[in-house]
Parts: structure tokens; C-alpha cells; sequence
């Protein structure tokens, strides 16, 4: 597994680099040499924050985590990574089982069958999209007091996603049609 680690607004020292590159280490039973972990280290208000994504082909584990200790931050972000493959093993198994960058067989077996459940889906709606830029898709959101909302971008012509980030910021999510 490749680890690349990345500091923003944040003076990254090489003890918490080794540190960061150890504990991911740990994690490399679970994927081959074309798994990528992206790790960046940053600032919420002062307060260590570190972002960890592991990309294995299709799968994507990811674990955000904010703490008053960087060092705290990355054995948390660390043990929900493996928490998540844990606790998943047998849904990812049955629907990663050609993905040659995933080696579940090291993964433990999950201590409860709380997940074992068959996911349902429990509601479906049809929307009809409607045209319109970025801004107005966040002002039809916010009236709905929804946390997204799906449009019909004027600009790109393609189907869209507006979200609600931290920090009173949006995000859009654009697909390539």
C-alpha cells in the first residue's frame, strides 16, 4: 500500500510523519501494493484534525477524525479504518471478491452480527430535475431544510449534488453525465 501524507495549514514535524506512516503500516495486511492511503493533517479551529482515506480499486474506507492530540487523532483514525473493514468483512467479501487490491482473508471476523442484516432499501422517490446553477440548487436546499438536494446543473448540463459541509459551507458533487 502506497501512503502519501499531506499537511495543510499545519507544521507537520518527521516524528509525526513516521508516526502517521507506522500506524498505517499496520493496515497494509489488508491491501496489495495498489491500495493508496491519503492522509492529510490539518487545523479546525486550532484543533488537530486528520483525514484518512484508503482507496483499494472500487472500495474506499475513509475515517476523519478531530482531536486535541494529532497523536491520539491518528491511532483513532487508525483502529476506525480497521473497525470498518471489521465490521463489513462479509459485505465486502461478497461484493469485492475480484478485487485483487483488498485481502480480506486478514481481516477479523466481526465479533456480532449486527451487519450481517441484508441491506434494504426502505423508501425510493423519482424526482423530476430541474435546471438551474449551483446557487439556486442551495437556496431550494435550504428551504427544504434538506442536508442535499440533486439538480440539474445550467452550466454543465449534467446531473449535480449539493451538500452541506461543516462550517456553514456547501459542496457540489458533479457526475459526468
Amino acid at each position: 500500500m502506497k501512503i502519501q501524507i499531506s499537511a495543510k495549514n499545519y507544521d507537520m514535524s518527521d516524528k509525526l510523519h513516521a508516526y502517521i506512516e507506522e500506524k498505517l503500516s499496520k493496515l497494509e495486511k489488508y491491501f496489495n501494493e495498489e491500495a493508496t492511503a491519503n492522509v492529510v493533517v490539518s487545523k479546525l479551529k486550532n484543533i488537530p484534525k486528520i483525514e484518512t482515506t484508503i482507496n483499494a480499486k472500487q472500495a474506499v474506507f475513509r475515517a476523519e477524525i478531530v482531536n486535541d492530540s494529532i497523536y491520539d487523532a491518528v491511532d483513532m483514525a487508525a483502529d476506525k479504518l480497521s473497525s470498518q473493514m471489521t465490521r463489513l468483512k462479509g459485505k465486502l467479501e461478497s461484493r469485492y471478491k475480484e478485487n485483487k487490491a483488498l485481502k480480506l482473508e486478514f481481516v477479523p471476523e466481526p465479533e456480532d452480527d449486527a451487519y450481517e442484516e441484508e441491506m434494504t432499501i426502505v423508501r425510493r422517490k423519482q424526482l423530476e430535475l430541474e435546471p438551474m446553477v449551483a446557487e439556486e440548487a442551495i437556496l431550494q436546499m435550504e428551504m427544504l431544510g434538506h442536508d442535499f438536494f440533486v439538480f440539474l446543473d445550467m452550466d454543465t448540463d449534467a446531473v449535480s449534488i449539493v451538500y452541506k459541509r461543516k462550517g456553514n459551507a456547501y459542496g457540489i458533487i458533479e457526475t459526468d453525465r
